[in-house]
């Protein structure tokens, strides 16, 4: 535990577990040391909670100011440190409905405990040892989960499986690190130096490791976030109305009068799991008609960059323009998918006999073109492959294991300082510089872990979580 955690962790907050709202029951959590004692100042039960075994539970009432029974109420504890805080914590079950339950968490607030900050409970937790960072990151995962891939991902790193392979890789970090800081800190002892090419060894094997481990987590990410797929494209091509076939509904409105998309609408679609927040954006390069489309406009070049996938609508049935040829040098080194609409209609050709598509296939070679009619609803599972595909690879969503945009990017920065170290060895910069790039790679993982003490960083993840959590 902490030291300097020790007076935050002496103080008991309570806080409503449940949505607000009416509902079967609501429950009223309380962790600290004086749970019992708050809540026994509020409930009037057979037997006090300070008398009740652990974990048995009492029926009673709540009890307001004037000790008038507001609710009949169940009231249970559970004994540190087997409990989900590693604390005292006193669960009261109210009836469901916003009032009586805020006029619990009111009552216990006047007694002596103060409302949690969000995430509090799961912070305990941490704090007490009961859950590392990984497992108390992948709580949230679970409460944001929106299909049951995104579930089982978050409930794998809960169990911690995350935490297992990263603490496995550290130690081997660790491990290394150590030998080669021994070797060149401390001649006089005699410790003999490592050839280079059996550090390197050691160092592809950790890499490899640990690419395995952003793979999976890479994977995971994507189930708990999802992708954002900018649709765009010229006016008029059909962009609103690929919006509405995915969606199998009209959200977007659909007319033959260019530029009638004039913000962003966005939805999301899950597809393998995976969801899919599709940005349906104004036309791209035209002339904008007034300064409301311009703004539009304006919006859909940057969502245009800011997105993980581009699907570039163009009209099947119409050659390429100048703005298409300037489409494919921009999008060419970017993740795209071109889906050639109006399938339904004749395909545009030139006066040699080459369609549209054949033309575009050739300026941008190696890029995925899909004929599809969101007029028909046709093309539109292999379009959604293909979206999935170029960001998550052909691989199996099984072994994805949750994990937050903060700890993809310290695997990453894990990943690159290894590489560094290698490079500095191959390049004869000498061990002590590899080893200085070891130790950061090391740090990267500590910090995914929560091994490093970083207050500042602890703080904001909790914040994320609701409050009661």
């Amino acid at each position: 535990m902490r030291p300097d955690n020790q007076s935050f962790l002496e103080e008991t907050i309570a806080a409503i577990a449940t949505a607000r709202g009416e509902a079967g029951i609501a429950i009223v959590r309380l962790s600290g040391p004086r749970s019992r004692e708050i809540a026994d100042r509020v409930l009037s039960l057979a037997t006090a909670l300070s008398e009740t075994p652990s974990r048995r539970v009492r029926n009673g009432y709540l009890l307001d100011e004037k000790g008038d029974a507001l609710d009949q109420v169940l009231a249970v504890w559970f004994a540190a440190p087997r409990s989900y805080t590693g604390e005292d914590v006193v669960e009261i079950h109210t009836h469901g409905g916003t009032l009586v339950a805020s006029k619990c968490l009111e009552l216990l607030v006047c007694r002596g405990a103060r409302h949690a900050e969000p995430g509090e409970f799961t912070k305990r937790a941490f704090l007490s040892g009961r859950i590392d960072l990984t497992m108390a990151e992948a709580v949230l995962g679970i409460i944001r989960s929106k299909s049951d891939e995104a579930l089982r991902s978050a409930t794998r790193t809960l169990r911690g499986e995350l935490a297992s392979f990263a603490s496995d890789i550290h130690q081997e970090l660790l491990a290394l690190s150590g030998r080669l800081e021994v070797a060149l800190d401390f001649p006089e002892e005699d410790v003999p130096l490592q050839e280079d090419d059996e550090i390197l060894q050691s160092m592809q094997a950790i890499c490899q490791s640990l690419e395995d481990l952003l793979d999976r987590c890479t994977t995971g990410f994507l189930l708990r976030e999802g992708i954002r797929v900018a649709i765009v494209g010229r006016p008029n091509v059909g962009k609103s109305s690929l919006l509405n076939a995915l969606l199998k509904e009209s959200r977007a409105i659909v007319t033959s009068i260019p530029g009638t998309t004039r913000d962003l609408i966005e939805e999301v679609l899950t597809y393998r799991g995976i969801p899919l927040r599709l940005v349906d954006t104004a036309g791209m390069g035209g002339i904008p008609a007034d300064e409301v489309e311009a703004l539009g406009i304006a919006k859909a070049e940057d969502t245009f960059e800011k997105a993980d996938v581009r699907v570039w609508v163009v009209d099947g049935s119409e050659l390429p323009d100048d703005f298409d040829r300037r489409m494919t040098e921009r999008i060419s080194g970017l993740e795209h998918v071109v889906a050639v609409n109006k399938a339904d209609l004749p395909r545009g050709r030139n006066s040699e006999g080459r369609t549209s598509e054949e033309m575009l296939a050739e300026m941008l070679p190696g890029s995925t073109l899909l004929p599809i009619s969101a007029k028909q609803g046709t093309g539109l599972e292999p379009l959604k492959d293909a979206i999935v595909s170029s960001i998550a690879g052909g691989g199996t969503l099984d072994a994805g294991l949750n994990a937050s945009a903060r700890q993809v990017e310290e695997i990453r920065t894990a990943i690159a300082s290894l590489k560094e170290a290698a490079d500095a060895l191959s390049e004869g910069a000498g061990q002590d510089a590899a080893a200085s790039c070891l130790t950061e790679s090391r740090l990267a993982m500590e910090r995914l872990l929560g091994i490093a003490k970083d207050d500042t960083l602890i703080d904001y993840i909790f914040s994320q979580f609701c409050v009661g959590k």
